[in-house]
């Protein structure tokens, strides 16, 4: 396997930082996990919170906000049900008395390119622009969300999500910085932190934890 970041960026890929590419270059049984603490997770205004705590039943987004939040990401390389390569994004947030998962798969489209799944179902599909950043590390920015092949949301509950992720030399760790808004009403959700990062080898297969329950196919 390529790797479904390499495949997206092309020749780009070789413009991000070495520990960038390390961290991305997660093909052949080679996983990542990080661990760290986000410096702040916020939440926009009270309106936010029904649609919110909708998303924390399917591990997507959740109403809390703290700060120096402990924090732990994993990123698996393998083989869906449907052939695809597809890597998981499980995000998992530990506030006092409860943790908070977010999860995703990513997988490369011929057609579309990287595309996001969101959830515990992948409930949400969501075609994804990469592109570098001049300091070697990377930007995501939403495009589309849909429910079913072919089938948008209605445009009152898109959204756009950016993720910036890079990699800060002078103390040693990855940073990244999340946030989700909405074009009319404003900011929705957020979160930045830093983490250090170990690779695993993943050779003997992918825990099911980091799988979602249902694979759909939205691309």
């Amino acid at each position: 396997m390529t790797g479904v970041f390499e495949r997206t960026l092309g020749a780009d890929f070789a413009n991000l930082h070495p520990r960038m590419r390390e961290r991305l270059a997660l093909s052949d049984g080679r996983g990542m996990i990080g661990h760290g603490v986000m410096d702040r997770i916020w939440r926009g205004p009270g309106f936010t919170l029904p649609f919110l705590w909708l998303g924390s039943a399917w591990h997507i987004l959740f109403p809390e906000r703290g700060r120096n939040v402990p924090f732990t990401i994993e990123n698996y390389p393998y083989v869906d049900g449907h052939g695809r390569e597809t890597v998981s994004f499980v995000r998992t947030f530990e506030f006092p008395g409860r943790r908070r998962r977010f999860d995703a798969q990513m997988v490369h489209s011929t057609g579309r390119g990287l595309v996001d799944y969101l959830g515990t179902h992948q409930h949400l599909a969501v075609d994804l622009a990469v592109t570098v950043r001049p300091d070697g590390g990377f930007r995501i920015r939403s495009g589309g969300f849909r429910i079913r092949e072919g089938t948008g949301l209605p445009r009152a509950l898109t959204v756009t999500a950016t993720v910036d992720e890079w990699f800060d030399d002078e103390i040693g760790q990855f940073r990244i910085e999340v946030a989700v808004v909405h074009p009319r009403f404003g900011p929705v959700f957020g979160y930045e932190g830093s983490f250090s990062a170990r690779f695993v080898d993943v050779g003997g297969g992918v825990s099911g934890a980091v799988k979602p329950l249902r694979e759909k196919v939205m691309d």
